[in-house]
């Protein structure tokens, strides 16, 4: 990681916009990486890329489903921003109790 670098965690949830939103985010000269859904059960991870904000992005599943990605809910308590789209937006309210 280079220190002091403005950067976006985009964690995949298997949307076809994905790569469109990082796109969009560097367009806009900030540093991003996209990552799999797992890295979002990896807190460590998470505190050592340091990033600015997380995008949590869309796609196929639905909270309920068996085996359906998810993310640890220590996440929500880091104090970063984040963007949830879709499926991410679900994962949110799920986590969050709701």
């Amino acid at each position: 990681m280079v220190p002091g670098v403005n950067r976006i965690l985009i964690l995949d949830y298997g949307s076809q916009f994905t790569q469109l939103i990082a796109r969009r985010v560097r367009e806009a000269h900030v540093y991003c990486e996209i990552h799999p859904a797992s890295r979002g059960r990896d807190l460590a991870f998470i505190r050592e890329f340091a990033p600015k904000g997380v995008i949590l992005s869309g796609g196929p599943n639905s909270v309920f489903d068996p085996g359906a990605p998810t993310a640890d809910p220590g996440l929500l308590e880091l104090g970063t921003p984040i963007l949830a789209i879709c499926y991410g937006m679900q994962l949110v309210a799920y986590l969050a109790g709701g």
